[in-house]
């Protein structure tokens, strides 16, 4: 962990958003923001004792996961993650300490930082090396685990015709990021990475490809269900 007196910690930054936090906030988490907020030792104090925190929230999260990464690590490569996260996570709670409201704990809502940013150093770890796919192994990939024999002729129609939507009615961009995200599995973040965009763009482009791939198979008049739905709503 960088020392507490480095940037970006303490930078003039992090305290130019006053923390206006609800009425009703509990005594534990008004001591953790007049902390925090504070001058000195005794803010240096407190963010020690929150990085603590954030750790053991990280090296949770990292061994629950560990199962995405066990062939890829060494044995301290776990608690290497967890330190990179909770490093970050402490980063992302001083810079939002005008965002918290109270409604619910503190360390609850601090928590929430560490458990997101290991599952995302996680994730990039998983694929690190890794290449990304950008086109399916087949659409065989589509899962339809609601389909049964009444439904094979129903469902082979749709297939194709939502094969032929991707191949005609997508730019090139959002067929590659819709297969990779939805199809291939890569997470929205690593692909961000390796496409040097943002999740944001990549989100909306997924949201733009499912409203053109609706529109098109409704103008055939064949409607998407929910076990149609499903593989494209992941990202």
């Amino acid at each position: 962990m960088e020392s507490v007196d480095e940037a970006p910690v303490l930078t003039p930054a992090t305290r130019q958003r006053p923390v206006r936090p609800g009425p009703g906030l509990d005594l534990e988490s008004r001591a953790w923001i007049d902390s925090l907020s504070a001058d000195g030792p005794k803010r240096r104090t407190a963010i020690e004792e929150l990085h603590s925190l954030l750790l053991k929230a990280a090296r949770f999260e990292v061994n629950r996961r560990r199962g995405m990464i066990v062939a890829r690590t060494r044995d301290n490569d776990g608690d290497d993650l967890a330190q990179q996260a909770a490093d970050d996570a402490l980063v992302a709670v001083l810079s939002k300490l005008g965002d918290f409201r109270g409604e619910s704990r503190f360390t609850t809502w601090a928590y929430k930082f560490a458990l997101l940013e290991a599952a995302t150093t996680v994730r990039h770890r998983a694929w690190q090396r890794r290449e990304v796919r950008l086109e399916p192994e087949g659409w065989a990939l589509i899962p339809d685990e609601h389909s049964g024999p009444p439904r094979d002729c129903e469902t082979a129609e749709l297939f194709v015709a939502l094969q032929d939507a991707i191949e005609r009615d997508l730019s090139p961009h959002q067929r590659d990021v819709l297969v990779a995200t939805t199809l291939n599995d890569v997470p929205i973040d690593v692909l961000a990475e390796r496409l040097d965009t943002t999740r944001g763009a990549l989100y909306k482009t997924v949201h733009d490809a499912r409203r053109k791939l609706r529109a098109a198979l409704d103008a055939r008049g064949l409607g998407v269900g929910e076990h149609m739905e499903e593989p494209f709503a992941r990202s």
